[in-house]
């Protein structure tokens, strides 16, 4: 298992519905979460192969939000 965490621009319920299929359609990907709490919009990945962060961060992309790796 591999933990990834990213700094995104996920603020809400609504943006974590609109990017759930994404998140749940990646392949490795075990369970996601976002802590919509902390300033930073904290995103923790899950991964039960080797996900690569450009996988992740591309995938929010083509959904509008943005992430980093951190």
């Amino acid at each position: 298992m591999e933990t990834l965490k990213f700094k995104t621009t996920i603020k809400c319920g609504g943006c974590i519905a609109s990017v759930t299929p994404v998140l749940n359609h990646l392949e490795g990907i075990e369970k996601w979460e976002v802590d919509t709490i902390n300033p930073d919009k904290i995103l923790t990945v899950t991964a039960s192969t080797a996900l690569k962060p450009d996988t992740v961060i591309t995938a929010l992309a083509a959904k509008g939000y943005r992430a980093e790796a951190i």
